[in-house]
């Protein structure tokens, strides 16, 4: 009894020792070491990425889409110059300079100046000798008068500002997310390196124990191979360990970019927060707060709505097109650009002016009703899709809502059984100590401990990443 008590002193000292070491390197390793949060993470995505980069160049392509629409509502001058000269004759020479001011409500304003000469000049060309002005309106009274293909276009490049800004959103939330992924995989093989490291120098302190006693006739030396062989297996499950965390450095290092598009590297000492890991319980009106916010802000949303914007304005061009083209025209004719007080009295302008009507009708309308029919199943065919896609956002929320809920619950029960499972390691230790329970019990007993550590980081780095996924489900706007 006293050589066991002997024994069990002797095992106490060694492991005191060794949480002293394991304390003292993490201390050493806290001084420098780099804690790289998840904030931080997401700031250098959006400032260095490429994608993130990418997405920063659709409000600008939205900005010149409108610029272009707008450019059909631009002033135009424009000149025309005929000249026919034979045998030495002048038959005619005609010259038309002009302004056209397009309006937004369909009427267009023109002014210009028209001097034509000629031996064999068309009478309906013969203007006075210093030349003629003229200024007038072209107003649309059938086709246009309400939308026309200018208006239209106008419009509907406003609504794509509205697209590619939910586009940006978009492709920026399922970027981060994928960050925030490879980061809390990152955050849990960190974790399980460092179990399975713990884990292995128990193993082979308790090896060197084992052997020692074995040596003195206090254990046989069968346990040595016992303790031999659990070691080898720790150091192969640290070898594997130590190999899945490189590779979730690799693929957080990924994400990581500097100026002029230069890739970047995780350091070497950088280390994972567990900010976003504890638990953090959603309040009793989460649910139906996150469902209004997908309804209101989710980018899948707000693209159909653009487009069923959109959409009806090309339905109500093409029913716009069932209308007679009735333009008519009307411009004031003068001579120079003097004063002249009797312009506006006497009838002037009813006696010098020109007038016109167009006028055409399609009388099949093939090609209008056709349009019309296609633009209306277009319309239909994104109702559809949005009420699909409507329904496929809330039942996301509504799952990534009870996954949290269910992670809650699993973390608090890993955490009651990695304090049971400590409980029984440490009762089976002693009775090991004391000569009352074998190697391999006590092995069992530190390996289920080990596991359901493992077990509570892995749920935990699942609690986060869903904390994240359900606010990308509801189209939350990180930035």
């Amino acid at each position: 009894m006293m050589k066991n008590k002997k024994a069990y002193l002797l095992l106490a000292f060694v492991w005191s020792l060794l949480f002293f070491r394991a304390e003292n390197g993490r201390a050493q390793a806290s001084e420098t070491a780099l804690v790289f949060t998840l904030d931080a993470f997401f700031d250098q995505i959006m400032r260095h990425h490429p994608v993130a980069r990418q997405a920063a160049l659709l409000p600008e392509q939205a900005r010149q889409e409108i610029r272009i629409a707008r450019g059909n509502f631009d002033p135009s001058l424009s000149s025309y110059y005929n000249n026919k000269e034979y045998t030495g004759k002048e038959y005619y020479q005609l010259w038309d300079s002009n302004l056209k001011i397009p309006t937004w409500f369909g009427t267009e304003i023109k002014a210009g100046f028209e001097d034509n000469s000629g031996q064999y000049l068309n009478p309906q060309n013969y203007v006075p000798k210093e030349g003629l002005l003229y200024a007038g309106l072209s107003v649309p009274i059938g086709q246009g008068l309400l939308i026309d293909q200018r208006r239209a276009t106008l419009r509907q490049a406003q609504l794509t500002q509205g697209m590619l800004e939910a586009e940006r959103i978009k492709t920026i939330n399922k970027l981060l997310l994928q960050a925030s992924k490879d980061y809390w995989d990152w955050f849990f093989a960190y974790q399980q390196r460092n179990l399975y490291a713990r884990g292995l120098d128990f193993a082979r302190t308790r090896l060197k124990a084992v052997t020692e006693r074995a040596q003195t006739g206090d254990l046989a030396a069968i346990d040595t191979v016992e303790a031999s062989i659990e070691a080898r297996k720790r150091e192969i499950m640290f070898q594997e360990a130590e190999v899945a965390l490189q590779n979730a450095r690799l693929l957080v290092s990924n994400h990581l970019w500097r100026e002029n598009l230069v890739p970047a590297e995780l350091p070497e000492n950088a280390l994972p927060a567990d900010l976003g890991s504890t638990l953090t319980p959603l309040a009793p009106d989460s649910l139906q707060r996150l469902m209004q916010l997908a309804q209101n802000q989710h980018p899948d949303l707000l693209k159909l709505q653009a487009k069923s914007e959109q959409l009806e304005f090309d339905r109500k061009l093409a029913a716009d097109k069932f209308k007679p083209k009735l333009n008519a025209e009307y411009y004031a004719l003068r001579r120079r650009l003097t004063d002249n007080p009797e312009m506006f009295s006497n009838g002037y302008l009813l006696d010098n002016y020109k007038f016109g009507l167009n006028f055409s009708y399609p009388l099949l309308l093939r090609a209008e009703r056709g349009k019309y029919q296609l633009t209306k199943l277009k319309l239909q065919d994104n109702l559809l899709e949005t009420q699909q896609t409507r329904r496929e956002v809330q039942n996301q929320v509504l799952a990534a809502y009870n996954q949290w809920q269910l992670l809650e619950q699993q973390i608090r029960q890993q955490e009651q059984l990695v304090n049971q499972s400590q409980q029984l390691r440490d009762a089976e230790e002693t009775r090991f100590a004391a000569g009352e329970s074998s190697l391999f019990f006590t092995n069992s007993r530190e390996m289920s401990l080990l596991a359901n550590e493992v077990k509570l980081y892995e749920l935990k780095a699942k609690y986060a990443k869903n904390k994240i996924f359900l606010l990308w489900a509801a189209g939350k706007v990180w930035y």
